[in-house]
């Protein structure tokens, strides 16, 4: 059956897309739960439409991205902590922490669930992987330092 999606599935399409899935599926899942839409040729159009406007809105995402990197690859954020003796901190730096820094110093306001942080447990210099958008990746340099 040819549906025309109305949201992002995951091993189907994204929205607008225009795809041939099974009856049964089609039936059953997507066109009761109001994920697609049947391919008329008004439909057509309209996805046509959809498709434009996800075509622009990721090139926008994805210029915004890179403006980011370019902005953030180059500076060292701080992060003091609590550490004891040794150089072990008393817990770790997550992601939340990292967003928190980046914000602070650089006014750069970063979504936590975009961050990879590995486990922080110990004062030094680290890099935090950044994915803004699928397409865009770069590292931030993380020095943690004792309060």
């Amino acid at each position: 059956m040819k549906l025309i999606l109305r949201s992002d599935r995951k091993g189907v399409g994204k929205r607008g897309d225009i795809v041939n899935v099974a009856d049964g599926f089609a039936r059953n899942y997507l066109l009761p739960k109001g994920h697609a839409i049947k391919a008329s040729d008004g439909a057509v159009s309209q996805a046509n439409a959809m498709r434009r406007a996800r075509d622009l809105r990721d090139s926008q995402d994805r210029e915004s991205a890179q403006t980011l990197a370019s902005a953030l690859v180059s500076k060292t954020i701080t992060i003091a902590v609590k550490a004891g003796a040794e150089g072990r901190l008393f817990g770790s730096v997550t992601a939340s922490d990292v967003a928190a820094a980046v914000e602070a110093q650089t006014k750069i306001v970063l979504d936590r669930r975009k961050l990879h942080v590995d486990h922080i447990k110990s004062i030094g210099t680290y890099n935090v992987i950044a994915r803004p958008h699928h397409d865009v990746e770069f590292p931030i340099s993380i020095e943690v330092v004792a309060k």
